[in-house]
């Protein structure tokens, strides 16, 4: 047993996690198990608290959890704020403190902006797995930046993905994006001039702007097609209320927690919620029933998916002997 004094934990900044290369399979799997603990009762993740330092929609969050098939606990402190893109920063932010379930102790602190982009990008697919047709083949993505890429690679991972259009209020990024999704993925990708053009005709869609507490509702009634199935990763910020009351199955990633969001003035029109994504993992709740619903979920960006994504990430580092070791 360690003495006080040799007691230390790793520190991994974002290139050390970028490096581990835990891929999108790994990750998948991780948050299938991590729902199925929280569908079960066994998973503990409190609604996340926050802070909103400034004007206007910026936030951050302390997003704990334990998941105990996972031998994971902890605890991210992440932010948000729209306005680091005129200042050429990231908008997300943050660092995510793995601890010891067995004695508390830290066990390591690393960078959360990767982790938050990939596990974002998974449970949308992991929801798509219930929600989605099983054949979906066109993606459309509204909003093309970190979450763009990796929902388009989660979902790739489990669809057979043959084309994505993209939408964003900039041209140049959407173009970009486009071009850099055709390349890596070898599927046919293009930029869209209007939102609608991004949703109409479309198996899948996911919106991945910033947050906004008061929607600028760009995506409207009778866009979405039948059979299709929305992710809201930017909570409902997208979304005419009405466009969101044709849909036959609104569900989210976990009801606590949207129920928390109400309170603090998001999601003020939405319809009942069909289910979360542990009662869908568990078979509690149904999922997709005929290949004609129309089917939605909010995706919230759960403590759940974060910590189990982080052990996956530090038994990587230590086999690879990445990042540095801190005295506590």
């Amino acid at each position: 047993m360690k003495t006080m004094s040799e007691r230390e934990l790793l520190y991994l900044s974002q290139e050390d996690v970028v490096a581990t290369d835990v891929g999108m399979p790994e990750i998948l799997e991780a948050l299938e198990t991590a729902f199925r603990e929280h569908g079960e009762g066994r998973a503990e993740m409190p609604p996340k608290p926050g802070i909103h330092p400034g004007d206007g929609d910026n936030f951050i969050h302390a997003m704990p959890a334990y998941i105990p098939a996972l031998e994971s606990a902890g605890v991210k402190w992440v932010s948000g704020f729209p306005g680091n893109q005129d200042l050429g920063l990231p908008y997300i932010n943050g660092l995510l403190v793995l601890n010891d379930p067995a004695t508390g102790m830290p066990l390591a602190v690393m960078d959360c902006v990767w982790i938050t982009g990939a596990r974002t990008g998974a449970a949308t697919a992991l929801s798509a797995k219930y929600l989605a047709r099983p054949d979906s083949s066109v993606l459309g993505v509204l909003g093309c930046g970190v979450q763009a890429r990796t929902n388009l690679e989660g979902l790739k991972a489990l669809f057979p993905l043959e084309a994505v259009k993209a939408y964003d209020i900039h041209a140049e990024i959407s173009g970009a994006y486009a071009l850099e999704m055709a390349t890596r993925f070898g599927i046919e990708a293009v930029a869209v001039s209007t939102p609608e053009e991004a949703v109409r005709g479309c198996d899948i869609v996911v919106t991945a702007g910033p947050i906004l507490k008061a929607p600028h509702a760009k995506i409207q009634a009778g866009w979405l097609d039948e059979g299709a199935f929305a992710s809201l990763v930017d909570f409902d910020s997208y979304w005419h209320a009405d466009a969101i009351g044709e849909v036959d199955k609104f569900c989210t990633d976990d009801t606590p927690q949207l129920r928390f969001y109400q309170d603090e003035g998001y999601f003020q029109h939405i319809p009942p919620v069909h289910a979360d994504l542990g009662e869908l993992v568990t078979g509690t709740k149904a999922g997709r029933e005929s290949p004609t619903e129309r089917t939605m979920t909010a995706t919230l960006g759960m403590a759940l998916d974060d910590m189990a994504v982080a052990p996956l990430i530090s038994k990587k580092a230590i086999q690879d002997g990445s990042g540095v070791r801190l005295p506590l």
